[in-house]
């Protein structure tokens, strides 16, 4: 007897080491395919990574090229910032000092001018040029620091907002113009205020003036022509090339193994590719700048170089934390040994909050064991509405993303606050459903200690 158990004890051993190996000969084959999709993971992930900063610029192109307010938002400051109007001032000076008959100007004079002209222009210590220059250029800092020039610049980017888009897509058509190498706006209007001015102030002669055009550096580039490609390709591409980056780092994460760790890394990535184009924008500024020929103000260029990518700027400080609250979220969610504590941390809270409205009398009833039995269900559309909200926000801001990110949570607290066990929340000590009689009897074997 006991050597027909053991045959039998054998037998199945021997079964066993059979099954395992045909488990181990089954399995052997499939590790190609594991590594395969593990490549494919990791390289739609790193294309997504990397055309994520084309889509922000391609996105901040598409936003300048169609929305003419959004334009003329971006670049009205410009009118009140100090270092434009001082450019403005100087440009509009040399232009009208070049037209200013000097040697002929005190004797074109109405002798009834004169001492209004003499008054205006002070004592001439540093000669009748420095003097004349020193006047027009008191007038032309007065008229680009009134709203009179606020009304003229803001109304000439209206205007020109569809020439600024042929300038830079190659028609030289409309008020801005592409000259050697540059984006220029013409400053004729400004430049007939100061003539108005100067009239009034006693310089009849500046009345004489015939009309003058003049231009105001916007943009300037060494290759024109490249940007012209680069700026009409982005406009073709618009926010296509967000959403392609965006879906191809979701198929990647789809076909990992490890989905969540995946995720994590694909929003890191994106932050990352993000904070090193900010980064890129701030080293091609300094470039930028010290490559402008001394006839162009720096100071200047610069403030119209910040105001132009501040939307881009926006986006960038988006995107990173929009990565961050990802990958936060996707590492909360995990069975980490950190993140589980924190989770504890939070429902421990939020139980003994929900102690205490129980002992001061406030219970949740029926809404409790409502929300305790679809509680799955009610985070899901939560989570759902936030996205939803983000996606149908026309400008999303990084605050846009830290506010939607804050209200998921206070919502998934009261939730967590509501939800009750659905055995335990019509128990006959509890007053929110008297017709439950309660849950059935356990016996001793199904009793069980909670934790």
């Amino acid at each position: 007897m006991p050597d027909e158990e053991n045959q039998g004890e054998l037998a199945a051993l021997r079964a066993r080491v059979a099954a395992l190996e045909a488990d181990a000969a089954r399995q052997t084959p499939h590790r190609p395919r594991h590594r395969l999709r593990a490549f494919f993971s990791a390289l739609l992930i790193v294309i997504g990574c990397v055309l994520a900063p084309l889509g922000i610029v391609a996105a901040w192109t598409a936003d300048i090229v169609g929305d003419t307010d959004r334009y003329v938002a971006t670049v009205a400051p410009l009118a009140s910032d100090p270092d434009v109007q001082a450019a403005v001032a100087n440009r509009v000076t040399g232009a009208l000092m070049e037209h200013l008959d000097l040697p002929k100007l005190l004797e074109g004079v109405a002798p009834d001018d004169r001492p209004l002209l003499e008054k205006g222009l002070g004592k001439l210590g540093d000669g009748l040029e420095g003097a004349v220059r020193s006047f027009v250029h008191d007038k032309a800092e007065d008229v680009v620091a009134s709203d009179a020039f606020e009304t003229i610049w803001t109304g000439a980017n209206r205007t020109i907002h569809t020439s600024l888009v042929r300038a830079l897509t190659g028609s030289n058509e409309g008020a801005v113009q592409i000259k050697n190498d540059s984006v220029t706006l013409d400053l004729a209007p400004v430049i007939e205020q100061v003539k108005t001015r100067l009239v009034d102030s006693g310089l009849s002669v500046a009345g004489k003036i015939p009309e003058i055009h003049t231009d105001f550096t916007v943009l300037r580039a060494d290759d024109i022509g490249r940007v012209k490609t680069g700026f009409r390709l982005l406009e073709l591409a618009g926010l296509w090339l967000p959403v392609l980056a965006v879906v191809l780092a979701a198929i990647g994460v789809l076909l990992s193994a490890h989905r969540r760790r995946t995720l994590i890394a694909s929003a890191l990535g994106f932050a990352a590719a993000a904070l090193i184009l900010g980064i890129a924008l701030t080293v091609f500024r300094t470039v930028y700048l010290n490559a402008l020929p001394d006839t162009v103000s720096q100071p200047a260029a610069g403030a119209i170089y910040d105001a132009l990518v501040r939307l881009l700027r926006i986006t960038i400080r988006m995107v990173v934390l929009l990565g961050v609250v990802l990958a936060l979220a996707a590492w909360l969610s995990g069975p980490g040994r950190y993140a589980t504590v924190v989770r504890q941390v939070w429902h421990s809270g939020i139980a003994a909050t929900r102690t205490t409205a129980d002992r001061a009398g406030l219970r949740t009833g029926p809404v409790g064991a409502f929300v305790g039995r679809h509680r799955t269900w009610i985070t899901w559309i939560l989570v759902a509405a936030a996205v939803l909200a983000y996606v149908l926000w026309p400008h999303p801001t990084g605050w846009v993303v830290v506010g939607l990110a804050l209200a998921l949570l206070f919502a998934l607290a009261v939730t967590d606050f509501l939800a009750e066990d659905p055995e335990t929340a019509g128990s006959p000590g509890d007053p929110g459903d008297p017709g439950d009689p309660g849950p059935a009897p356990t016996t001793g074997a199904d009793h069980r200690t909670p934790p």
